[in-house]
């Protein structure tokens, strides 16, 4: 599965039977979603060797000639951001820059189907604030007022972060998702008996499991870096950033780079 561009204009593989036939590939064996067109060049150079078939049929065609096709369709984005909304962070900088980045991806997905969504994680829990949506509205209105403070939850945040993409891939089996992270990696919270690392590090390698592409944006001051959010990036099998002046409009090019140039690992139900 690659991404060509962001939102409606990106071009997708598809496993399901909708979509553009673009090209095909051996099936091996299987009937399904066959391309005719070029099973019928597969068998053609066999028909002198399968005489015998031809007594009974004009043209030979074997379950080893199958070609299946290759679709592609219009895919939406979908960005989900996990901001750490404790004091751990100069809180009020990253929230400013984060809203505004949302802001500024639902007007720019307007004619895009894409959707945003913003999950918050403070004092034991993680909030999700917005649902995902393509409504500007309705993200004005929600990101008007966001709980600050407290302790760092950022195995609870991942926690929430995993649960609204599954349920997102559930009911929107073509979306393409893409997790931002904003923190400095520095949990201090548990939800269960494991460590707050230990338990966010197992979350993670859920995430990046499920072929979740994900980017880290790393909050700590320079300074202070102890490696924290390089290490949750790891385990994301994501790459981490670090904003050198953290606006609005630097963490909308951050993301829409991502949305734009990688390539994104394929849906469960493509794997190979």
């Amino acid at each position: 599965m690659v991404r060509r561009f962001a939102g409606r204009r990106s071009r997708t593989r598809t496993e399901r039977k909708r979509g553009r036939y673009i090209q095909s590939r051996p099936s091996y064996g299987k009937a399904d979603d066959l391309a005719f067109d070029a099973t019928l060049r597969a068998a053609a150079p066999h028909q002198r060797e399968r005489e015998e078939d031809r007594q009974r049929v004009a043209f030979s065609v074997r379950p080893s000639d199958y070609m299946r096709k290759v679709r592609v369709r219009r895919a939406a984005n979908l960005i989900l951001f996990l901001v750490d909304a404790s004091w751990s962070m100069a809180v009020a900088e990253r929230m400013q820059a984060t809203k505004g980045a949302i802001l500024s991806l639902l007007t720019d997905a307007y004619q895009r189907r894409d959707r945003v969504g913003l999950i918050v994680f403070q004092k034991d829990r993680a909030t999700l604030v917005l649902p995902p949506t393509n409504s500007v509205t309705l993200a004005q209105r929600a990101l008007a007022d966001i709980p600050v403070g407290g302790k760092t939850p950022l195995s609870a945040g991942l926690k929430l972060a995993y649960d609204v993409l599954m349920r997102e891939r559930m009911l929107h089996p073509d979306v393409m998702p893409l997790l931002i992270v904003l923190t400095d990696g520095a949990g201090n919270v548990s939800m269960g008996k494991l460590p707050p690392h230990e338990e966010a590090y197992r979350i993670a390698r859920q995430i990046a499991e499920e072929h979740i592409h994900s980017v880290v944006i790393n909050m700590e001051h320079v300074a202070f870096d102890q490696g924290l959010a390089q290490a949750l990036a790891d385990q994301l099998q994501a790459p981490c950033y670090t904003i050198g002046e953290l606006k609005a409009e630097n963490l909308y090019q951050t993301v829409r780079k991502e949305m734009q140039t990688t390539q994104l690992n394929p849906m469960p139900d493509e794997r190979r």
